[in-house]
């Protein structure tokens, strides 16, 4: 396609499924593909797997219009397994490969932050499935905390941790002394266990077969600890205090002068799980540990990959974008 590049790609790359939107410059919805994983990490053949797959579903999008990589004015990259600087290097190199000119690429918790943050700057917290954290300035400068695992990176949060921790609280009752829980019952009985001798067996094999009731076993957790819980309460407390370390240090690792600092909240952990007794305790610990700080929580309402198509047309257009632009690429994601 010949002429100024007027059109610009955001994508959303989860490990499950990723959201191609393609704007025009003017904040005009063109069109969107939703599609499988283009995550790396999700594939046999790693970045290969990746670039095969980010080939085929935005070829798919852009071909309907006529165009190819190198039609963009500017394309933004938010994906999962985007972790550390050697994951980074690669997957820059990948979408190099495949022809694109102006582009960002990052870890996809820095969409909440594009998406939910009205200056565009701020801290995205994602605790849905995992836990991570991104934060960028007014500057523009990134950082990153976690991602990468609990034990490593203090992302003890996320569906699949809760539900583990919910395990091991009854575990600790049975069998290793641990002080009784009103976890202990309903959890054997999510597992499908007979007794208290086939909790682990149940339990590893759902986590084997990726089939643990995470979901459920997270809110028994929360639905404990909300009615004082001695155990639940605890664990709450502690990846409360996890995560908001995690935002705290985020904070203290950019610069945000002396103004407030958006936090953006993602995830279906922050934003569908009841009771919310996990998220008011992570706002009050996090106020604690920065208390010369201004925060403003937000709950991300819109969609990720507005974030990405707002990056993109910030790197198209030079600078922030309006008020007005944002509203209409808001409005062209409920469409």
């Amino acid at each position: 396609m010949n002429g100024t590049p007027s059109y610009v790609l955001g994508v959303d790359g989860g490990n499950t499924k990723t959201d191609y939107y393609l704007y025009d410059l003017d904040g005009r919805r063109l069109g969107s593909l939703r599609t499988g994983t283009c995550s790396h990490e999700q594939f046999k053949d790693g970045y290969a797997g990746a670039k095969r797959a980010l080939a085929e579903q935005a070829g798919e999008l852009l071909g309907r219009h006529g165009l190819e990589p190198g039609d963009l004015a500017a394309a933004a990259f938010g994906l999962a397994g985007a972790d550390i600087p050697s994951q980074k290097r690669e997957l820059d190199r990948v979408i190099r490969e495949l022809g694109y000119g102006r582009f960002e690429m990052d870890n996809d918790s820095f969409l909440g932050i594009k998406a939910g943050s009205p200056s565009g700057a701020g801290v995205c917290s994602i605790n849905g499935t995992g836990a991570c954290t991104g934060g960028i300035d007014p500057s523009g400068r990134r950082l990153q905390v976690g991602g990468v695992g609990s034990e490593l990176s203090g992302d003890e949060s996320g569906g699949a941790y809760l539900a583990r921790r919910a395990v091991r609280l009854a575990y600790d009752e049975l069998y290793r002394v641990g002080a009784p829980t009103a976890l202990t019952a309903p959890a054997l009985r999510l597992l499908g266990a007979v007794g208290p001798e086939e909790l682990l067996e149940r339990a590893l094999e759902a986590m084997l077969s990726r089939s643990l009731p995470a979901t459920e076993l997270a809110t028994l957790l929360l639905e404990a600890a909300a009615a004082g819980d001695g155990p639940a309460l605890a664990a709450v407390r502690h990846s409360a205090r996890q995560m908001a370390m995690s935002t705290a240090g985020c904070v203290r690792g950019l610069d945000f002068e002396s103004g407030p600092v958006d936090v953006v909240l993602a995830g279906s952990v922050w934003v569908k799980a009841a009771p919310p007794i996990l998220r008011e305790l992570y706002m009050e610990t996090a106020r604690e540990l920065l208390p010369q700080t201004e925060l403003r929580f937000r709950l991300l309402e819109e969609p990720p990959a507005a974030g990405a198509v707002l990056w993109a047309l910030e790197l198209a257009h030079g600078r922030p974008a309006s008020e007005a632009l944002r509203a209409r690429v808001l409005a062209g994601m409920r469409t």
